[in-house]
């Protein structure tokens, strides 16, 4: 099979991140594509060409697209079963799918205020209450999970439900936000692993930037 994932800025590209991170996981080869994100509202050159939503990330598996970031994560489980990319037990796999799906459709406060950019290192001023509802929300799910399968990961071995939550790592650390011992430990094993490592390095080679997300960090302090 040929394999070709398009995504957007490392930087910036939260959801391109997510299925890149279970790709990289699981070994895949694939040809990638970067587009350079125009910011936001803005149409990002390229995208219509790639994707048929007008969005990345979008998957490409013989001319099959698929172009929603947890989709794609669900194609890639089905395409390679035996990495177990969901728990066995079909009640934590329901857990699993369930927190999995709430950080794609929530967490629109904790999104526009604390945006990915992964250079950064400022701390958060003060913050809206429905920012701070999210981020509560996030420790929330990260603890519970921890608290039954005993880490390192949500689920402990390395599951899609990790994957759609390393963004949120990333914001959590490029804002300063405070976190309990669990879910600090946690974040480490996010950032510990190969992809992610990986990830963060060719963020900070790039030279692409897009104003609006450099404002908010510019107008923080430095942690």
């Amino acid at each position: 099979m040929a394999y070709v994932l398009t995504i957007a800025n490392y930087n910036y590209s939260s959801w391109s991140l997510r299925p890149w991170i279970v790709i990289r996981q699981v070994g895949i080869a694939v040809e990638e594509h970067v587009l350079d994100l125009a910011g936001p509202g803005l149409g990002t050159p390229g995208v219509a060409e790639a994707s048929p939503s007008g969005r990345v990330p979008v998957f490409d598996v013989d001319g099959n697209k698929v172009w929603e970031s947890l989709a794609i994560c669900e194609l890639i489980s089905e395409l390679f079963p035996s990495q177990q990319l969901w728990p066995k037990d079909r009640y934590r796999r329901a857990n699993a799918r369930a927190a999995a799906t709430e950080m794609a459709s929530g967490f629109s406060a904790l999104r526009s205020a604390l945006p990915m950019n992964i250079r950064a290192r400022r701390k958060h001023g003060e913050l809206d209450p429905a920012v701070k509802k999210d981020i509560d929300r996030v420790k929330r799910i990260w603890n519970d999970c921890l608290n039954v399968s005993g880490g390192p990961y949500l689920y402990g071995l390395f599951s899609i439900a990790d994957a759609m939550y390393a963004p949120v790592v990333t914001r959590f650390r490029s804002y300063g936000v405070d976190t309990d011992p669990t879910c600090t430990a946690y974040m480490k094993s996010i950032e510990q692993l190969p992809a992610m490592k990986t990830w963060a390095e060719r963020a900070a080679a790039e030279k692409h930037r897009v104003p609006e997300y450099e404002a908010i960090a510019e107008a923080l302090p430095a942690q």
